[in-house]
């Protein structure tokens, strides 16, 4: 049984870097399951730091995790489970693997800063250890509050990554981490372990910033008893324009933005897929297809530069590959005149679902009539003479600009552009042979005479 997890801190939207661990461990588990696999995903709410959640933000984790089609078979908080954290802690406190600390934050940096002067690993030096029963009870009257961090064996931590090959880290270059803070809430890396332990994760798939964390963590895993480790998975991180990793200060970078400018789920899914992949460029439709392509041996390690604009500018691309079948449900809340030959006719010339709107206004609306040329106004003047008497239909534009040709002399450029712009209030569009049987030779003599 595979099980892989996705565990969000409520503290925020959910941004491109959260979803993109969703996606890539829902791919895997996909991928897993199309080879005849069984496996599950656990969504995992990591909300121990109570100050910073916000009902709305869990909301809109599940909300935007469901956008993307991605389904979880379970689900818990980690606020539910502090007792369990609290006997696990008891037990490595009572085995000496986790130690008591005073310092301030400024007393830490100053021997970060002095350390790094040196040339010598800023990594805590243990001076807590030294601490005497006495020395403790007199800090504590001086006010200072405890926190607590994991004491990390010496020796070297092996383990082979899944993208990244074999991974080795000398744990003496490593700073114990700290596990409670002064206020007593639970840091990141010990209840996650916890957790991944009791739920029976089997593959941890995260960015390769989590590498370190990695190391620290399997010296829990092995302290608290697992019986067994996960495998680990870390992707390269993906970096703006400039360089940087993205913040989740970045409102631009939220899913809810994207999902409100008309970005679709799997325009997302397969950018962030593609990116450092070797079989990255192509647009799937959904994210069962997109599985069947995905492994995490595609990746290297190289981090890869992302533009925002990315989205905006490859949105188009997943439209025009959609059928009708892909996107009726959402078409008929835009229009339910909208059918497959008419969607058929303008996937090619809209970059967002949305824009739709404006050519249903085209086919059954009114449009405002466009600025022309005398030149242009004289020539449709001709070509209003020249239009079929007959019933429209696919063949019409044809027989209707040979007309036009025999009438003017105009063809190409000089014929169907003051037409396409007279009939739809812009310079492209679909052809104008699937347009005119749908507008219709009523509106076409209206929006001529008005043009003219």
């Amino acid at each position: 049984m595979i099980k892989v997890r996705f565990a969000p801190s409520p503290s925020g939207y959910v941004h491109i870097g959260n979803i993109k661990t969703a996606i890539f461990n829902w791919l895997f588990l996909l991928s897993e399951k199309q080879k005849g696999n069984d496996g599950k995903f656990l969504l995992r709410i990591d909300d121990t730091d109570l100050s910073r959640t916000k009902q709305e933000y869990i909301d809109a984790v599940k909300e935007d995790v469901k956008w993307f089609g991605i389904d979880w078979d379970e689900s818990f908080h980690q606020s539910s489970r502090f007792d369990r954290y609290n006997e696990c802690f008891e037990k490595l406190k009572a085995e000496g693997r986790v130690y008591v600390c005073y310092e301030t934050a400024e007393e830490l940096e100053a021997k970060r800063k002095r350390q790094i002067a040196r040339k010598v690993a800023p990594v805590y030096d243990r001076s807590a250890l030294n601490l005497t029963e006495e020395d403790k009870k007199r800090l504590e009257a001086e006010g200072r509050k405890p926190y607590w961090r994991f004491k990390l064996n010496e020796g070297d931590v092996i383990f082979n990554d899944l993208v990244k090959g074999e991974c080795k880290f000398n744990m003496k270059h490593l700073s114990d981490p700290v596990i409670i803070r002064e206020d007593g809430t639970y840091l990141y890396n010990f209840p996650s372990v916890i957790d991944d332990m009791d739920s029976g994760i089997t593959h941890i798939i995260r960015g390769q910033d989590h590498l370190t964390n990695t190391a620290m963590q399997i010296q829990m895993f092995e302290a608290l008893g697992a019986k067994f480790i996960p495998q680990f998975a870390h992707y390269p991180m993906i970096l703006n324009a400039e360089g940087h990793k993205f913040s989740k200060r970045e409102s631009d970078i939220s899913i809810r933005n994207l999902k409100n400018d008309g970005i679709e789920a799997m325009t997302i899914a397969n950018i962030l897929v593609g990116l450092g992949s070797a079989n990255g460029g192509k647009m799937h439709k959904n994210m069962e297809e997109l599985a069947s392509t995905f492994a995490l041996s595609n990746y290297g390690s190289a981090f890869s530069r992302f533009d925002m604009d990315t989205f905006y500018k490859e949105n188009g691309k997943l439209l025009r590959v959609l059928d009708f079948d892909d996107v009726k449900d959402r078409l008929v809340l835009i229009d339910g005149r909208i059918d497959s030959k008419f969607w058929n006719m303008v996937r090619g010339n809209i970059d967002k679902l949305s824009d739709i709107s404006y050519w249903v206004n085209v086919v059954y609306g009114d449009i405002e009539a466009p600025a022309l040329s005398s030149d242009e106004k004289t020539f449709l003047n001709s070509a209003l003479s020249s239009l079929p008497v007959s019933d429209f239909n696919e063949n019409t534009m044809k027989i209707w600009a040979n007309a036009i040709t025999d009438a003017t002399g105009k063809k190409g450029r000089d014929l169907y552009h003051p037409i396409r712009l007279c009939l739809t209030g812009i310079e492209y569009g679909p052809e104008l042979s699937a347009l005119l049987p749908l507008i219709g030779r009523e509106k076409v003599i209206e929006r001529i005479k008005k043009s003219i």
